[in-house]
């Protein structure tokens, strides 16, 4: 079965996207550009450092990357290298970066809702914006066609 536009469209796939993104990157202390990029990744499954290289040509230039995500536990290696018959390493995104991708998949897809406790980072009432994402979730959460 293949899948068209209209099947996306009908299914209002994006309709909260931009919410959905902002509270990933809030929630899990990651940039707009990292949190896309870690999507590209997880869906290439194992990927190389060149591969990785080729995959950030569109975001803005950010030297310390690949360092930050690896250290933050959001890449793994999945093989060494040894320097005799494997040349380079091979990396994957870790479980914790598979799960936040799958609730993103699950949240846009409304199997399950965005966190509204007292506890979310996200959900917490400090300044404007975040009152108006705030009402943005209210809004999603109530809205019987997403």
């Amino acid at each position: 079965m293949k899948i068209t536009a209209s099947d996306i469209k009908e299914l209002n796939l994006l309709k909260y996207y931009r919410l959905i993104r902002k509270w990933a990157c809030k929630t899990y202390s990651l940039s707009d550009s990292d949190l896309e990029l870690l999507i590209y990744l997880d869906c290439k499954n194992r990927f190389t450092r060149n591969e990785f290289i080729e995959g950030v040509y569109t975001y803005s230039w950010d030297k310390s990357r690949w360092e930050r995500l690896r250290r933050q536990g959001w890449i793994e290696v999945w093989r060494h290298r040894n320097r005799t018959t494997i040349k380079y390493s091979i990396y994957k995104t870790s479980f914790k970066c598979s799960q936040l991708i799958s609730r993103i998949y699950r949240i846009m897809l409304a199997e399950e809702d965005l966190p509204t406790s007292e506890r979310s980072i996200f959900y917490n009432n400090k300044s404007y914006t975040d009152k108006v994402y705030n009402k943005a979730i209210d809004d999603m959460i109530k809205d019987k066609h997403r």
